[in-house]
């Protein structure tokens, strides 16, 4: 009994951070019905882990019949997740009004990357695009070097599925109130904008360099805020910015505390310097020989591990970080819950496994469901 418990929600298949929306409101307890276009013939697919804890059925919401089917889920639904261009949903018959029609109190997730206004909201784009347009792709990477690409987390899905959720939710709250659902118009660039919200103070209070990457606390220039290769080729990260914690790391690291004094830790004039002399220092044992000096510590440490080694580290293994669903390691449902936690209620079902139950509660009969079938409108 996760905290959704009792909630539906619909899911009109995409990819990236409308499907990770959906996937944590599963994890929460509610019923996601996930409206797939077809069979899904990328191996991809079938190591989804964003389907998991979700029903599966095959509409072809391009026909009448698919789009009454849909339509009929939407009257007994709570939200609806879409992540189609702006105006693909109404081309369909399926927008926001055509679903209030059936449901006023539905709330309606809309998942975009440039918004469902502004000149460029019709225009195709990716995770990069639109960091590069709030600031937070130049800001990330070395000094005199171009931006590095922080894998898609901070548009797609710090930007775009959480913002997705936070809104759905905020939504459902206003609804038991108010007792009418609305629009959520969730975009990327509107998220990663507020992901950058720390960058923006330290640049107003003249903390902050905006015009270089690299040079700033908080983005490689701090050389107590950095990673540092071992003598393995392994690596390390550190992130001992309070003089207490910073004093810690030079105490058991066996670094000079005269030299590497937490008076002088701000002193930028230094930060060369010192990366320098901790590189020189870090390369001088194994990633292990590091990790029994310094994990465990206040010296704000921790090693830099690849994604097999992750779920076995002591700390997550403890805390069940990771759970194994459909035969393989993923990460296990978050935020937790004190008094109904979050499960990943079953794996993940095949495309379209679910469609004869679905229909079947919104009063379809065999015979009924069998005539969609032959006329290819569910599968």
């Amino acid at each position: 009994m996760g905290v959704l418990s009792g909630y539906t929600v619909i899911e009109l298949a995409g990819m990236g951070p409308c499907p990770m929306a959906a996937m944590l409101l599963a994890d929460m307890g509610a019923e996601v019905i996930r409206v797939e276009r077809g069979p899904q013939r990328d191996p991809i697919y079938s190591h989804d882990m964003s389907a998991r804890g979700k029903k599966s059925i095959i509409l072809n919401l391009k026909s009448e019949e698919g789009r009454e089917a849909l339509l009929r889920l939407v009257e007994r639904a709570d939200v609806l997740l879409e992540g189609f261009r702006p105006g693909v949903a109404e081309k369909l018959g399926l927008g926001p009004e055509d679903c209030a029609e059936r449901n006023s109190a539905l709330v309606y997730g809309r998942m975009t990357g440039w918004g469902q206004t502004g000149p460029l909201s019709q225009t195709a784009g990716h995770d990069l695009n639109y960091i590069a347009l709030t600031g937070a792709l130049y800001a990330i990477g070395r000094p005199g070097e171009k931006p590095v690409v922080p894998l898609n987390l901070v548009g797609d899905f710090g930007g775009g599925s959480m913002f997705l959720v936070a809104g759905v939710l905020g939504a459902l709250l206003e609804a038991k109130q108010s007792g009418k659902g609305q629009v959520v118009d969730a975009a990327m660039v509107d998220g990663t904008a507020n992901l950058m919200w720390m960058c923006h103070s330290f640049s107003a209070a003249g903390s902050w360099d905006p015009s270089e990457r690299g040079v700033n606390l908080l983005d490689g220039g701090a050389f107590f805020y950095d990673t540092y290769e071992t003598s393995d080729g392994r690596y390390i990260a550190l992130g001992a910015i309070e003089p207490q914690f910073y004093a810690e790391l030079v105490h058991r690291a066996g670094l000079d505390p005269d030299i590497y004094s937490a008076d002088t830790q701000y002193e930028l004039a230094s930060w060369n310097d010192s990366a320098a002399a901790f590189s020189e220092v870090f390369r001088s044992k194994t990633q292990r020989e590091w990790c029994e000096l310094l994990e465990g510590t206040d010296a704000c440490f921790a090693p830099v591990l690849t994604l097999e080694e992750a779920p076995t580290h002591p700390h997550n293994q403890v805390r069940d970080a990771y759970v194994e669903v459909d035969g393989f390691k993923q990460p296990a449902p978050a935020p937790r819950f004190s008094r109904t936690p979050s499960v990943v209620q079953h794996g993940q079902r095949r495309p379209g496994e679910d469609t004869e139950e679905v229909l079947a509660t919104l009063g379809y009969s065999a015979e009924q469901i069998s005539t969609l079938r032959a006329a290819g409108i569910c599968t």
